[in-house]
């Protein structure tokens, strides 16, 4: 999943960036509040980190600026402030998660890891579909206990799916989801990340989970809602079903 982080100090924002990069988040730097504001406007993110002393604008005026436009990302508050009236503030602007310095990166990473569950409908951070877990934390994927070593660009079409399932996803989603609109190679890539993630699924037997969707993308499919069995209309019970006339009554009607 990507992410945003705003921050103008070159020291934290190296820190943070690399313990992102760590956990298996692709992340672009901001710099500036208004820059925020517009990679916001501009691409989907699935998370903002916004540091609440931007020089050119306050991390309140960010999150008012960005609710005003009913821009929906998720966003987390990195402040030095650590008192109720800041955090109050905060949440009420429209902030997902308030973190006071000083904090591990450790925390940061377990708070974000939640909120994109949440917000992706997964309070858990296991997602399971058929036979297939993946673990949103950990960023393994098992099929049947069976585990499947994906790369990174792998993992992150494979959770958009799994996150996603039962949606086509188009292969300018898939784009953005990976690159964040930022030095995108060809959109045939899409093409060649599918082909390879299905024949790593194919090697434990999970290869139809992934379906073309001619000309819009790719879905992927649950095959426990694919198999659920069509109600069949119950007979109605015997004293609501019609009584038909004996034959010797139909005889003396026609007489």
């Amino acid at each position: 999943m990507r992410i945003l982080f705003a921050e103008d100090k070159f020291t934290s924002s190296r820190a943070i960036l690399s313990a992102l990069k760590k956990a298996g988040f692709a992340a672009d730097l901001a710099r500036s509040g208004q820059n925020t504001i517009e990679l916001l406007r501009n691409y989907d993110y699935g998370l903002a980190i916004i540091t609440m002393t931007l020089a050119d604008m306050d991390g309140y005026t960010i999150l008012n600026t960005l609710r005003t436009l009913k821009i929906t990302t998720p966003v987390i508050i990195l402040s030095n402030v650590d008192t109720p009236d800041a955090k109050i503030r905060a949440f009420t602007l429209g902030a997902d998660d308030y973190l006071a310095e000083p904090f591990e990166s450790a925390e940061l990473i377990a708070r974000a890891q939640a909120i994109l569950r949440r917000s992706n409908g997964y309070a858990h951070p296991v997602a399971q579909v058929g036979a297939l877990t993946l673990n949103l934390n950990n960023h393994t994927v098992t099929v049947g206990n069976r585990p499947i070593h994906l790369t990174g660009k792998e993992f992150a079409i494979l959770e958009l799916l799994v996150l996603r399932k039962g949606i086509a996803q188009t292969k300018e989603t898939f784009l953005n989801h990976l690159y964040g609109g930022r030095d995108e190679p060809d959109i045939k890539i899409i093409d060649v990340f599918i082909c390879k993630l299905r024949k790593k699924l194919q090697t434990v037997g999970a290869e139809d989970l992934i379906s073309t969707v001619w000309g819009r993308g790719y879905i992927l499919h649950d095959p426990q809602a694919q198999t659920q069995p069509v109600p069949t209309p119950l007979m109605a019970p015997l004293a609501h079903r019609p009584v038909l006339p004996e034959p010797a009554l139909l005889q003396a009607v026609g007489d």
